[in-house]
C-alpha cells in the first residue's frame, strides 16, 4: 500500500504553509503504508502538471492533497471539486485566472474518493477538530483537487483521492487579531487519523455531514 501526500508552498504574502510543514512531519510508514511526501507550488496548472508527474512516478493507491485554509478553525476535509478557476489574488507566478474552466472535456464537479465521513468521525473521537467542507474554494487548492479528481476517473479508477484544508498554525495570526489557528502537532496528528482512516475504509459510513448553509 502506498500513499502520496501533497503540501504547498508559502502563497498570499506568508513566510510558511502550514500544508508542507505538516506533511513532512508526517512518519514515513503509517498503518503500514509507504507514505510518499511531495511539494506543489502553489501555481494553476504547474501545480497539476507536479501532481501528475507524481501519480504517474509512484502509482499510489491513495493520493491526498493538502492546503492552507486561513480562517478555518478545524481541519476540512473536502467533499467536492469545480471545474473553475477564478482567483482572488494572484498565484506565485502572477497568474491570476477569472472563471477559467480547468480542462474542457472535465466534468462540472467531481466529488472526493475517500471516506470522508470516517474521517472526520475519527479525528474528532480523538479529540481533533475537524469537519467537512462543502466548497474547496476557486483558488489552487480546488484546482488541485479537481485536477486530482479529473485523473482519477480519467486513468486511475481505482485509486483513492481528496483533499484536505488545514488552519493557520499559531505563528502565522500574531498579526491577524481573531483568526483562529491549530498547532502543528495537532495538524499532523489530525492528518496521521485521515489517512490511516483512509486505508481502512473502502466505503464511508452513513452519518449526518451536511450544513444548512
Amino acid at each position: 500500500m502506498k500513499v502520496l501526500v501533497t503540501g504547498f508552498d508559502p502563497f498570499g504574502g506568508e513566510k510558511i504553509n502550514p500544508s508542507i510543514e505538516a506533511v513532512k512531519r508526517l512518519n514515513d510508514k503509517i498503518a503500514g503504508a509507504d507514505i510518499v511526501k511531495v511539494e506543489i507550488p502553489t501555481v494553476f496548472y504547474k501545480s497539476i502538471r507536479r501532481l501528475e508527474k507524481a501519480l504517474d512516478e509512484e502509482k499510489p493507491d491513495i493520493a491526498i492533497c493538502v492546503g492552507q485554509a486561513g480562517g478555518r478553525s478545524r481541519i476540512s476535509i473536502e467533499r467536492v471539486a469545480i471545474n473553475i478557476s477564478d482567483g482572488r489574488i494572484p498565484d506565485n507566478e502572477g497568474n491570476q485566472p477569472i472563471d477559467e474552466v480547468i480542462f474542457e472535456e472535465g466534468d462540472t464537479a467531481y466529488f472526493a474518493k475517500l471516506p470522508i465521513k470516517a474521517m472526520v468521525k475519527e479525528m474528532n473521537k480523538r479529540n481533533i477538530p475537524a469537519e467537512i467542507s462543502n466548497t474547496a474554494g476557486t483558488y489552487v487548492c480546488n484546482h488541485l483537487m479537481y485536477g486530482l479528481l479529473y485523473n482519477i476517473h480519467k486513468k486511475y479508477p481505482n485509486m483513492k483521492g481528496g483533499f484536505i484544508h488545514i488552519p493557520f498554525i499559531p505563528e502565522q495570526v500574531i498579526d491577524k487579531k481573531g483568526s483562529p489557528s491549530m498547532s502543528l502537532d495537532l495538524i499532523v496528528k489530525g492528518l496521521t487519523i485521515a489517512i490511516e482512516t483512509a486505508i481502512k475504509y473502502d466505503e464511508d459510513i452513513k452519518e449526518i455531514g451536511g450544513e444548512i448553509h
